[in-house]
């Protein structure tokens, strides 16, 4: 009967070179256990009009969701924009909001809910004029004039639509802090108006206003 020696049979570098193999591997799937299992806070969704757990002093979303529907509301209470005879033609952008705050701030974030809820409102009591799409209708319409494309169903106008009113306004802020306590206090402001651009009369104004404390602010990007 054939008898084998285990110890003569494996050498000892090949017993090396094994546990080396199974030490590297158990450190890895100790690095892969390791990184499946980092704690984190999961994703919660949450309403854009309530106040949400990461919160400062400044401009937040349900700050925008709040201000321009007031804004919209009264804005179609007014007669001279929401019941004219002719629907007046109206642009509403971030060209002249100005953020003048010690907060940065995407404007248009603010400005394109303000109109879009007022196109959606409006239903044909104002007419809104995309100027900030102005580039875009000016090289379709010479498109159409050179004879590139048809004139689509519509037809041509002799030129693109001019607006009675334009929005304008500006988003100021007053700060304080002690040095103390590094307790940080912000008093916000935005103003919104309306403005004819024939005679530069302001033919609405609202105005929205908080003031908040905190002691350690966030940061807003």
């Amino acid at each position: 009967m054939l008898r084998i020696n285990l110890a003569e049979t494996v050498r000892p570098r090949t017993i090396v070179k094994a546990l080396a193999v199974l030490a590297v591997s158990a450190l890895v799937a100790g690095c892969q256990s390791k990184s499946e299992n980092v704690s984190g806070m999961r994703v919660v969704e949450l309403d854009p009009g309530t106040r949400g757990p990461v919160a400062g002093v400044g401009i937040e979303g349900q700050d925008i969701v709040s201000m321009t529907d007031r804004m919209m509301r009264d804005m179609m209470s007014t007669p001279v924009l929401a019941s004219a005879a002719r629907p007046p033609q109206i642009i509403v952008d971030g060209e002249f909001f100005e953020n003048e705050s010690a907060q940065r701030l995407n404007k248009n974030a603010i400005t394109d809910r303000l109109r879009v809820g007022l196109n959606r409102n409006a239903q044909g009591r104002m007419v809104f004029v995309g100027r900030h799409y102005a580039g875009m209708v000016a090289q379709e319409r010479d498109l159409k004039r050179q004879g590139v494309v048809d004139q689509a169903t519509t037809g041509l106008t002799q030129a693109q639509a001019g607006g009675d009113y334009r929005l304008g306004g500006r988003i100021s802020s007053v700060d304080s802090r002690n040095p103390s306590n590094g307790m940080v206090q912000r008093y916000n402001q935005i103003v919104f108006e309306m403005v004819d651009l024939e005679r530069g009369t302001i033919v609405w104004s609202g105005i929205y206003e908080f003031a908040r404390a905190a002691q350690d602010d966030i940061v807003y990007r």
